[in-house]
């Protein structure tokens, strides 16, 4: 390599992310209107956006100034965490919805009762998480316990959790149902379990365990 630096952030490169299509179905759901998913979506395609200008500025970012206290650097890397996770978390609650609600079945059902006992308590506990939390609650497996666990999250980029994938996501800011419910958080929630693809989920599962 004769002392060389290679790679895409040497050569100042990246692939810009994509907005992926909203599905269709997403403005047939029960309870969620066709407009609040057309808003939240809009909503989504900003944080693409951003993602990118972030990601093209730090190109050229001056690091030699870098400082934890400010510095142009560490802006562009809190939010380069906040706006990627804003997209990734966008496009799992839009994943996950679709369906007709109901229960899972086969393994991740019965990882939700091993890990609470039985499904009531977990989905007691889910909810009652979407009413504690400012921004997401998301179901996550646990890589080194081998447990589920509802985690919440104020923001895209705090309360997650390291070394956890996400199952199943619920986004609980304002703008997810203020259209539909006004600040009646609790029957949006009750809307997205009637929504709920558990089929996707159910994949997301099988991918880690198999």
């Amino acid at each position: 390599m004769d002392g060389q630096i290679t790679g895409r952030y040497a050569s100042g490169a990246f692939t810009p992310v994509r907005a992926k299509p909203l599905p269709p179905e997403l403005l047939r759901l029960r309870g969620i209107s066709p407009r609040t998913i057309q808003e939240h979506y809009k909503l989504y395609e900003g944080y693409v956006n951003k993602t990118n200008e972030i990601r093209n500025r730090l190109r050229t970012v001056d690091r030699a100034s870098a400082n934890s206290t400010y510095s142009p650097l560490r802006e562009l890397k809190v939010e380069e965490s906040y706006a990627t996770n804003g997209v990734k978390l966008h496009e799992l609650y839009f994943g996950n919805l679709g369906g007709p609600g109901g229960r899972p079945a086969g393994a991740l059902y019965e990882a939700i009762v091993f890990s609470y006992g039985s499904y009531e308590f977990w989905e007691n506990d889910f909810k009652a998480s979407g009413l504690a939390s400012r921004g997401w609650v998301i179901l996550s497996y646990d890589q080194d316990d081998g447990f589920l666990h509802n985690y919440s999250a104020d923001a895209h980029n705090a309360g997650i959790f390291v070394r956890t994938q996400p199952i199943l996501v619920l986004d609980v800011y304002e703008h997810a149902y203020y259209i539909d419910y006004g600040t009646d958080r609790r029957s949006y929630i009750e809307a997205f379990f009637q929504n709920i693809n558990w089929a996707a989920a159910s994949a997301r599962f099988h991918a880690l365990i198999r």
